[in-house]
């Protein structure tokens, strides 16, 4: 159904003397509200959340985290058995697509919503999504870490990347910390 609001020409609101407390000073204030036709679903953005804190450390994570599912997916080589199967590599992968869907789908509604925006941080959800993602996070970068440096020769021509992203996700586990500790100032009112 197409939207659609007809309204008459900008009403102009003017307030004259308007006595503040500083004096017997005058003036006239004109406010102008101005109501746009359109044929179309109203689709309102609230980029000024990407202003935030939070919304900066989001964007952070869903760029890193798109980073580190994109390096660990291009050198996953299924066809390649060492002693482990590449268990390590896969749970490594495995968390970073999980959050990085969650973190996407968080962003998203704040960016699309004021109210989301504004009411999911005073909500437990994400002091304890942030916190999953940290203890997931440090798993993941460190059981990465520790094999890649364990079994270098195994590793062979990959030993840099998956080194990479071993300590990119050491660095979202920092990122996701600190989101932590933010969602739940920002959970507690202070």
């Amino acid at each position: 159904m197409p939207y659609s609001v007809d309204a008459p020409s900008a009403p102009v609101l003017t307030f004259n003397r308007y006595n503040t407390n500083l004096g017997n000073m005058s003036h006239t204030v004109t406010i102008t509200r101005t109501t746009t036709t359109s044929s179309g679903s109203p689709l309102f953005v609230n980029s000024g959340y990407l202003g935030t804190l939070p919304g900066l450390l989001k964007l952070a994570e869903l760029l890193l985290g798109a980073a580190c599912v994109g390096v660990v997916g291009y050198y996953l080589d299924p066809g390649y058995s060492r002693y482990n199967g590449q268990k390590p590599e896969l749970f490594y992968l495995l968390v970073s697509v999980a959050f990085l869907i969650g973190t996407f789908c968080l962003l998203l509604s704040c960016l699309l919503s004021f109210s989301t925006a504004s009411m999911i941080s005073k909500t437990l959800y994400e002091v304890i999504y942030h916190g999953i993602a940290f203890v997931f996070y440090l798993a993941a970068g460190l059981t990465l870490m520790i094999e890649v440096n364990h079994q270098k020769s195994s590793y062979r021509r990959d030993f840099e990347p998956y080194l990479a992203a071993a300590v990119m996700g050491l660095v979202m586990a920092g990122l996701y910390l600190l989101s932590t500790f933010l969602a739940n100032r920002s959970y507690r009112g202070i």
